[in-house]
């Protein structure tokens, strides 16, 4: 969960965009972002997004001490930290004072998102997932009042990322269930990513797999439908969305073929997996096997991205542990590796550290 304690790094220096992989055509014409649809293949776009918008000119290749490893939302010290505030705290308020407390709440976390970029790039880190509540209760007409009010502060943000050489991405709340069926739940799911794919139009983020907005499958038995609805998503959503496995409704074989049907990135779980297959260890042939067939769903092979954790007792244990001992072998080239550990930037120093000794 994101810590609501408050920090106000301030902005710093904002890379270019990267080639657009075969198949896709870049958007290079300026134009405002609001208001844009960037084409995906066999879908017309009518407007062009500004070049902000296009995929950044980040190396995707892993380094010869490891994959470019990333940080999730927080550090474990008070370095990147954001401000939230709960719903009945925020419906006390009358309308002015709504307005008041959002909009110095939002401008403190775009600060913190800033700093977070530069305080990955300035430790060498590549990646970094912004938190899913950067914009505490946006789906409040006022709340998206006050949002859109920070358009201008919110636009230099792509470009700072891509000049710091960060790639941005987001894990929207495991809550969010597109084939529900429940019609409510599902029609709250799309809201929200909505919602997320707004907020990245905003940020100037790429609308391409390489900015990901990661899900897992959902409800269960409804493989179907999900692959039957993607289709249907706003560019903003469809454009970003890539699939992860996970230990309960869908493994790595049922995600597996949910993201080849419907023509969606898999972002692969080594540890969802051993916890689904109950596996001996991380590396299981069976790792190496999803990692390679994942990366043959990516647009792009060096933009393949998967998630790295450790169980406390034992491989198949849920909870996450503080640092990774336990690095698959068949992680060791791909690209961009999400460090899901309680330790936070402890964890991905400790990481660099065997990377570097050669562990």
């Amino acid at each position: 969960m994101d810590d609501p304690v408050p920090v106000s790094p301030a902005p710093a220096a904002v890379m270019a965009p990267p080639p657009t992989p075969r198949g896709r055509r870049s958007n290079s014409a300026a134009a405002p972002a609001a208001a844009s649809e960037s084409p995906v293949p066999g879908t017309p776009a009518p407007l062009a997004l500004p070049p902000a918008m296009s995929a950044p000119a980040v190396s995707g290749s892993a380094g010869p001490h490891g994959p470019n490893l990333g940080l999730v939302c927080i550090t474990a010290g008070p370095e990147v930290r954001y401000r939230t505030i709960t719903r009945t705290r925020f419906l006390s308020f009358d309308e002015p004072a709504q307005v008041a407390a959002l909009d110095a709440l939002y401008r403190d976390n775009l600060r913190s998102l800033f700093g977070a970029i530069d305080y990955c790039a300035d430790r060498g880190l590549r990646l970094y997932r912004v938190t899913s509540n950067l914009f505490p209760q946006i789906d409040h007409p006022v709340a998206k009042r006050v949002f859109e009010t920070l358009a201008a502060e919110m636009a230099p943000f792509g470009d700072h990322a891509r000049r710091r050489g960060v790639r941005v991405l987001v894990h929207p709340d495991q809550y969010v269930v597109l084939n529900s069926e429940s019609d409510r739940v599902a029609a709250n799911s799309a809201a929200i990513m909505a919602d997320h794919a707004l907020i990245f139009d905003r940020l100037n983020l790429a609308r391409t797999p390489w900015a990901c907005m990661i899900l897992h499958g959902g409800k269960g038995g409804r493989a179907d439908e999900l692959v039957n609805l993607i289709p249907q998503l706003p560019d903003g959503v469809r454009s970003r969305l890539v699939l992860e496995n996970d230990e309960n409704a869908y493994g790595a074989e049922q995600i597996l073929d949910v993201c080849r049907r419907a023509g969606v990135p898999m972002v692969f779980d080594h540890h969802h997996h051993a916890v689904q297959a109950k596996l001996a260890s991380y590396d299981d042939p069976s790792v190496r096997h999803y990692v390679e067939a994942a990366r043959a769903t990516w647009p792009d092979p060096a933009w393949q991205l998967v998630h790295v954790s450790n169980g406390i007792a034992s491989i198949t244990d849920q909870r996450h542990s503080d640092l990774i001992h336990d690095f698959p072998a068949a992680y060791r080239d791909v690209p961009w590796v999400e460090v899901e550990a309680k330790g936070k930037e402890m964890a991905i120093d400790s990481l660099r550290l065997q990377f570097t000794l050669g562990r």
